[in-house]
């Protein structure tokens, strides 16, 4: 996981969103539904469908970042969003993406060992 600066906030967009979609499609998303400015440094967190995909939109300070996780087995469990946003820390964060159910600290699927 990036470290985060301190202070940073993690808004989750409810629903599923459209994995094709890029920086600028994810960035309209942002301002035009989360109702939030994409280059305030905090980062926003989108699904797929399937709940297996998800992006990370941040801006760092001098760029746009769009990072992407596949889980291989198992799927994010997404927290319950109350309107079209939710905030996390950035530990629920890291356990949203390792698979990690935040409410009830379990992984979905078991890591197996690539040795």
């Amino acid at each position: 996981m990036i470290g985060l600066p301190s202070g940073t906030r993690v808004w989750l967009a409810a629903g599923v969103t459209d994995m094709r979609a890029g920086f600028n499609s994810l960035a309209a998303k942002v301002q035009t539904v989360l109702e939030r400015g994409p280059l305030c440094g905090d980062v926003f967190v989108f699904r797929g469908k399937r709940g297996d995909l998800l992006k990370v939109l941040w801006w760092s300070g001098d760029g746009m970042c769009l990072l992407m996780k596949r889980l291989e087995k198992g799927r994010s469990i997404w927290p319950q969003a109350d309107g079209g946003v939710n905030c996390l820390s950035p530990v629920q964060l890291s356990m949203l993406l390792e698979g990690i159910d935040c409410r009830q600290p379990t992984r979905t699927a078991r890591p197996t060992s690539a040795l």
